[in-house]
């Protein structure tokens, strides 16, 4: 989808900017309505915040903008597959939906390593899209990687 695209594109300028404070390049947002209600991206290093991911703190500011911890009926757009703290973050926010870009083979928790939102169990259930703009997700990570490891 177009609309799709266009708030994964909003997405990755997020991630653009941790990799500008030189954290992981990833990025997200939340949507309402059509409207961008939360963004946030990568910080854990520079804010000394293990749960400083992108997801959380999007999360976070669209809960305040919003004047509640619950977030019914928003979507949100992460560039890389959110890892297990981040699935509980978003399934306690009661987001309707998940889209991500790049799979996450060693922390994913939306089917990679684990499947979190396949519980049937747990009493809120997120709708998931994957793969949007998947190769450009990927991508920003990999140079980011490649460079720290020239460096080294």
């Amino acid at each position: 989808m177009a609309v799709d695209q266009d708030y994964m594109q909003a997405a990755l300028e997020q991630a653009r900017r941790a990799q500008a404070a030189g954290e992981v390049p990833v990025g997200a947002v939340v949507v309402r309505d059509g409207e961008i209600v939360g963004t946030g991206f990568n910080a854990p290093i520079s804010r000394h915040d293990p749960t400083g991911h992108a997801e959380i703190l999007a999360l976070r500011d669209a809960a305040m903008k919003l004047g509640n911890y619950r977030l019914p009926g928003c979507e949100i757009y992460v560039t890389l597959e959110p890892c297990a703290m981040c699935v509980g973050a978003i399934l306690h926010a009661r987001i309707a939906r998940l889209v991500y870009g790049a799979a996450d083979p060693k922390t994913g928790a939306c089917g990679s390593v684990v499947a979190l939102f396949a519980e049937t169990r747990l009493n809120h259930h997120t709708t998931l899209t994957s793969g949007v703009m998947g190769e450009e997700c990927g991508a920003i990570l990999r140079t980011f990687f490649s460079e720290k490891r020239v460096k080294v």
